[in-house]
């Protein structure tokens, strides 16, 4: 009796190698968003602060950059 021509033997299988798949690709999307978060905490720090103003009305009593 062969029963790897049976559909449910087939469709088991079938399952099996696409939840490995999925897996596989949802550890690849996971990885490049962390890489993606590194790059842009990278580029966010890398930006300089802007200087705070010392004269006028604008920007002297409270410093508005968060």
């Amino acid at each position: 009796m062969n029963i790897s021509s049976t559909t449910s033997v087939q469709a088991a299988v079938s399952a099996a190698s696409s939840d490995t798949a999925d897996s596989v690709n949802i550890l690849v999307l996971k990885k490049a968003l962390d890489m993606q978060a590194t790059s842009a905490t990278a580029l966010l720090q890398a930006l300089p602060q802007p200087a705070l103003a010392t004269e006028g009305m604008v920007g002297t009593q409270i410093n508005t950059f968060a």
